[in-house]
């Protein structure tokens, strides 16, 4: 079990001011773990990942990432602190090449060019397709072309809305195998995820979220065993807040 990487401590945090969709959600990540964030739909999932991404203003407790406190801080200081988002949607530039996407995530590496090729080993069907543009690729391409510009600045965490969204069996499992795959290198990742049983045969530790509400947390293969939760996430029941 790797060190603990990030730790948000009762976060409330939502889109309008006093009107919290989360209220005092903790959650901690490990290196070199995949840590589940799931869920019933409003359970305020994706906002948990925007509000540590920085897109959603935190109103109440606080965000630690190695050690140093960056609760609210801005988007494009991400990368610089070693954490990169991998949103859901609008992840790639459709109208540029693959290769032209990731030269710009790499326009401030000062190897681009060979991280780029290290990049391309690292996702060989984007080296097929360095010259199309991206809006041709498949989903599941495209999902690993805004992995792959995630990479770029090589970070130690990578916070990813619902990668799966959209895609399909195949390519879900694909999506997620890069996933697990990423923290062989003891990168920690923060996935946020409704494809459930997928993601829980590559997860580490499962959060599970309700009403804004951290409800109960765990390894997965304690909380499959769990009869509440199959009955909540196998059978449609929610839990109530607290």
């Amino acid at each position: 079990m790797g060190d603990v990487t990030l730790t948000a401590e009762g976060v409330t945090a939502g889109y309008v001011p006093d009107l919290p969709i989360l209220r005092e959600v903790s959650v901690k990540v490990r290196s070199g773990d995949v840590t589940l964030i799931i869920g019933p739909n409003g359970a305020g999932k994706s906002t948990l990942i925007k509000s540590i991404a920085g897109l959603l203003p935190v109103s109440e407790g606080r965000v630690i990432f190695d050690g140093r406190e960056i609760t609210n801080l801005r988007p494009d200081r991400l990368a610089e602190a070693g954490i990169a988002y991998v949103p859901q949607t609008d992840n790639i530039f459709r109208s540029l090449t693959v290769g032209q996407n990731l030269a710009l995530s790499l326009r401030r590496v000062a190897d681009g060019g060979a991280r780029q090729e290290r990049l391309f080993d690292q996702f060989p069907v984007l080296a097929e397709k360095r010259d199309d543009k991206a809006g041709t690729l498949s989903g599941g391409q495209r999902q690993f072309l805004a992995v792959a510009m995630a990479l770029a600045v090589e970070p130690r965490l990578i916070l990813m809305d619902e990668p799966s969204a959209g895609l399909s069996p195949k390519a879900s499992e694909e999506v997620l195998a890069q996933a697990r795959k990423l923290t062989e290198s003891g990168v920690a990742v923060l996935l946020v995820e409704q494809n459930v049983n997928q993601a829980m045969r590559l997860a580490d530790h499962v959060y599970i979220l309700a009403e804004g509400r951290n409800q109960v947390d765990g390894r997965p293969e304690a909380l499959k065993a769990d009869n509440v939760v199959r009955d909540i996430y196998l059978g449609g029941k929610r839990f109530s807040p607290a």
